[in-house]
């Protein structure tokens, strides 16, 4: 028996939906009802009248749904107090950041709230947005940092992962200075990545190039930004990440920017005065933190 077929279990008792939950376990949907499966024959009963809709459970379902909310808190609050036990004396936190905030957002604003909540250590998972969402969703992370905007939703149960808005910052198209604004390639992401979702969206509106001479399977922007750099075409950049090459004039900015916020999420279920720590103190530096994160330096 796995811990995710116990969490992905939760998830669907509490959806009732298993297209909902397979997003929410960022799985397919065909791979959650595998796993729903594998749990219902290692507990040898069904758990879900699948007859019904919206899904409901069997009545050992309902018998199980508490045993299982149980073990899950349980062996994630078992976890996070040995990984603390394993650092005696210190107060450490695990973030989970896309790979742009890991490099421009988390080291000046973890410095900020080290000033506001004391001395802390730190873990932190730069990777894309699939990998650090199921990251904190699992309960190996504390916190996810990530961009947000309205046409690309995050779905996480409010309840279980409130956030905070820490930061602001833009997508904004750059290309080589001296490049043609007309007839210019586009360097696209990985199509299911975050920012190539909201590139994609800001693209169209634009009616910009559609054909990509370059896609970036990786989902990382700082390799269409040396793309860009190199006058391969055009990029639609976190503005933070291409500052002081806006400023220098080695990139220049085309079109209207679309605004991002920056959010940190937390695991509600991870109670460590450290977290707690850190969750008061990004409320604190948030307004300072907005005013000039992405100004160069």
């Amino acid at each position: 028996m796995e811990l995710k077929w116990l969490e992905d279990f939760v998830s669907l008792a509490r959806t009732g939906n298993f297209s909902r939950s397979a997003e929410e376990r960022h799985v397919t949907q065909s791979a959650f009802s595998r796993r729903i499966q594998a749990l219902e024959t290692w507990l040898g009963v069904a758990l879900i009248d699948r007859s019904t809709y919206p899904t409901t459970l069997t009545a050992a379902g309902r018998a199980f749904r508490e045993t299982a909310e149980e073990a899950v808190r349980m062996l994630h609050g078992s976890r996070a107090e040995l990984q603390a036990s394993a650092r005696p004396g210190q107060r450490h936190v695990a973030v989970a950041a896309l790979h742009t905030l890991a490099l421009t957002f988390f080291p000046r604003w973890f410095r900020r709230i080290e000033a506001q909540a004391g001395p802390l250590s730190s873990r932190l998972l730069p990777d894309d947005f699939h990998a650090c969402l199921q990251a904190i969703v699992e309960g190996g992370y504390d916190f996810l940092l990530t961009f947000h905007h309205p046409s690309v939703p995050i779905l996480l149960d409010p309840a279980q992962f409130p956030h905070r808005v820490v930061g602001t910052d833009s997508l904004v198209a750059v290309r080589a200075a001296g490049m043609p604004e007309a007839g210019i390639p586009l360097l696209s992401y990985a199509r299911n990545s975050f920012l190539g979702r909201v590139a994609a969206i800001a693209q169209a509106e634009s009616g910009g190039p559609t054909a990509s001479a370059h896609t970036n399977e990786n989902a990382m922007a700082e390799a269409l930004k040396f793309m860009a750099l190199e006058g391969h075409g055009l990029a639609w950049l976190p503005r933070s990440l291409v500052a002081r090459e806006l400023a220098d004039g080695q990139l220049a900015a085309a079109g209207e920017e679309i605004p991002l916020e920056v959010r940190l999420y937390r695991n509600a279920a991870h109670r460590r005065a450290a977290v707690s720590a850190v969750w008061e103190a990004a409320e604190t530096v948030a307004a300072e933190t907005m005013q000039d994160w992405n100004r160069p330096d």
